[in-house]
């Protein structure tokens, strides 16, 4: 049932990758945001009452409950237009639990532990744009670089994997660990890229104009 919740949120990280570019307008893809928010709080919700003393199926169903409360903030925050920077601090704690499961996860489950740092690293960027008010890193632009890794790897490291678990195509091998990194690294690789031209297409108009 979990892997159900995990096929909608590649969708809504590529949709909100897409919003952060500026194709698509942040309060279309509000409602969307809040009616999978609300299916990664009702899913868990019902596992953990079915899971009762199973404490495997309760700690494999908790993590939700991060995805589940981003997406619903996501939505409440764009249609009530709240201050965002308690939800910076909220990815905050997210990116540092998912840091937490990508080691934990590291020698059981060497893909998912590449799945959990890619996601630690997509709430770092919305922490450090909300709460910290960060605009560039390095000469790249934040938030061309956080929507182009959303829409690059929102998919890969959610829908993907889910689809794959719920038919059973699953591995735990140290290779399949490492090709995932390195599908990780060609996101950030390009997602950094997309950044960097921004800055400073962005930086040579403003020379023109000045």
């Amino acid at each position: 049932m979990a892997h159900v919740g995990l096929v909608f949120v590649g969708l809504i990280l590529f949709i909100n990758g897409l919003v952060s570019l500026g194709r698509i307008p942040a309060h279309s893809a509000a409602v969307l945001n809040l009616m999978v928010g609300g299916v990664q709080i009702l899913l868990p919700t019902l596992i953990m009452v079915q899971a009762g003393s199973d404490t495997l199926m309760v700690n494999g169903a908790w993590p939700s409950y991060l995805f589940g409360m981003t997406y619903l903030l996501v939505g409440l925050n764009t249609l009530c237009g709240f201050d965002t920077g308690a939800f910076g601090w909220f990815s905050a704690f997210v990116a540092v639990i998912a840091v937490y499961k990508a080691v934990i996860s590291l020698s059981t489950d060497p893909i998912f532990a590449v799945i959990w740092l890619s996601w630690a690293l997509m709430w770092l960027c919305l922490f450090l744009q909300h709460a910290l008010g960060v605009q560039r890193l390095g000469g790249i632009e934040l938030q061309r670089f956080a929507g182009w890794l959303l829409v690059s790897a929102g998919i890969p490291s959610s829908t993907v994997p889910a689809l794959f678990a719920q038919n059973g195509i699953w591995t735990t091998a140290p290779a399949a660990g490492l090709a995932a990194l390195a599908a990780l690294a060609v996101s950030l690789g390009f997602s950094a890229w997309q950044g960097l031209r921004s800055a400073r297409s962005l930086e040579a108009r403003q020379n023109l104009a000045a």
